[in-house]
């Protein structure tokens, strides 16, 4: 729980790098959404996740992607599926769904002694579907409220539970935890990052050249995919088009 306290800490301690931002201004017309009380503070956070994004992030998938040929793309991603597949395993059962956490191990297997160690899928044309959960969701299912709409520097959109749900993701993530070796720990990390925002490499482009308020759809879409993906689809519409995702998954 210690452990917990403290990486849930440095979360929190990473907001305060939004105040050297400042609060951004809700834009004219925009109606304020009773799920987010926090806009202004989130705007600016938001705006140092974009700057970011912008001169760091995507310049290095953009090299990423013309370095790597994209069945070596392909195969980074499958590996790191993979291993989220055990963790997947894990959230099902404490969510009470041993059948797909049963799907999910198998899936490992397949894919850990038939494609190379997880670089090639074969449970999913084998017809072992994927699925993704996290602590958060895990939370949720358990009952716990969401609370505020929350963006997280460098984490991206978020809840007040989704926060503490990033906290237990990463004290649970072997990767990112339980590897000695700083370098290949911070090698490791790196690529799952590239890796994730290569994923959603074009999507944030589609949404610049929209005339929308990007803040306010990125929000709402991460709000109702949430809802959608905790209460496993029985809600009255689909989800709107996941566009960010937090860059360990």
């Amino acid at each position: 729980m210690m452990s917990l306290l403290k990486k849930l800490r440095r979360i929190v301690l990473l907001g305060l790098v939004s105040v050297i931002v400042g609060c951004a201004s809700i834009p004219a017309g925009v109606e304020r959404s009773p799920a987010d009380p926090w806009e202004p503070f989130n705007r600016s956070v938001f705006e140092f996740n974009e700057g970011l994004d912008a001169y760091v992030l995507k310049p290095v998938v953009t090299g990423y992607r013309f370095v790597l040929p994209e069945f070596i793309r392909d195969g980074v991603y499958n590996f790191f599926s993979n291993y989220s597949d055990i963790y997947t395993a894990l959230q099902n059962l404490l969510q009470g769904k041993p059948a797909d956490a049963f799907t999910d191990l198998m899936r490992v297997v397949v894919n850990t002694t038939m494609g190379l160690g997880g670089l090639i899928d074969l449970a999913t044309p084998g017809g072992l579907p994927k699925h993704k959960e996290d602590w958060g969701q895990t939370f949720g299912v358990w009952g716990v409220p969401s609370g505020p709409y929350v963006v997280l520097p460098f984490f991206g959109p978020s809840s007040v539970r989704d926060t503490f749900g990033t906290g237990a993701d990463l004290e649970s993530d072997y990767l990112f935890k339980y590897i000695n070796d700083i370098g290949l720990r911070n090698s490791i990390t790196g690529l799952r990052v590239v890796n994730g925002r290569n994923t959603y490499y074009e999507a944030g482009d589609l949404l610049d050249g929209a005339a929308i308020d990007k803040y306010s759809f990125v929000r709402d879409a991460y709000i109702q995919r949430r809802q959608y993906q905790i209460n496993e689809g029985r809600d009255d519409e689909e989800p709107l088009v996941p566009v960010y995702q937090n860059p360990y998954e």
